[in-house]
């Protein structure tokens, strides 16, 4: 559910930041930022630190300048946020700098394995919560979900095609290729003329909304 990144080096990139930080703010019902706003604020926090840039491709054929940040600048950028979003941030931050960490001895390895499992344990009620949030029986079109983003249907289905959203082997109507509905973000429901609909749940929506503002597409 939650992103899946790992210090490389110690380091993580902007862009995986970001990925970290919309997830609790999404949780914790506060509205996304958009990657250009953020990018901003990391180099207005930053001024004064040294860091890696690089460029990213968008889907929509234009670019993103993005950074390679370490653990402490990351810390620094997550601060500005709400004391909900921040804890989570920095608790992920940490495990995920945790397990880069190799222990040496047999000790360390006891040792880290009781802090992760206690991690786990106090975060377990909030992972409960957000997936009841998320997993409504609520299904919702492309033009509901296009609404939260100021798209039409129409205008979103193009970007989903290109994130390969859906089957483009089918030339009539539209399907969800199997991995997004086995993720849990959309069925296929049949419709009372007999005709399948691409329905999205409240998780897709999540996760489209998400993953338009991380491409930069709006």
């Amino acid at each position: 559910m939650n992103a899946v990144v790992k210090f490389q080096t110690d380091t993580m990139t902007s862009l995986e930041l970001l990925k970290i930080i919309n997830e609790a703010r999404i949780t914790y019902g506060e509205a996304s930022i958009r990657a250009n706003d953020f990018h901003k604020r990391v180099e207005d926090e930053l001024d004064d630190e040294d860091y890696e840039t690089f460029v990213v491709q968008n889907i929509n054929k234009t670019t993103t300048t993005a950074f390679k940040l370490n653990e402490d600048q990351c810390t620094l950028v997550a601060m500005r946020e709400s004391k909900a979003v921040r804890k989570s941030v920095l608790l992920k931050l940490k495990a995920k700098q945790q397990a880069f960490r190799i222990p040496q001895t047999y000790a360390e390895a006891l040792a880290l394995a009781a802090d992760q499992a206690k991690q786990l344990e106090e975060a377990a009620p909030k992972v409960r919560h957000y997936d009841t949030v998320v997993e409504r029986t609520t299904l919702l079109t492309a033009t509901q979900v296009g609404q939260k983003v100021k798209f039409s249907a129409v205008k979103l289905n193009k970007v989903l095609e290109e994130l390969d959203v859906y089957n483009k082997t089918l030339k009539r109507g539209k399907a969800f290729k199997q991995w997004f509905v086995d993720a849990g973000y959309g069925i296929m429901r049949q419709t009372d003329n007999g005709f399948s609909q691409p329905m999205f749940t409240t998780k897709g929506e999540a996760w489209v909304v998400e993953k338009l503002i991380c491409e930069g597409v709006c």
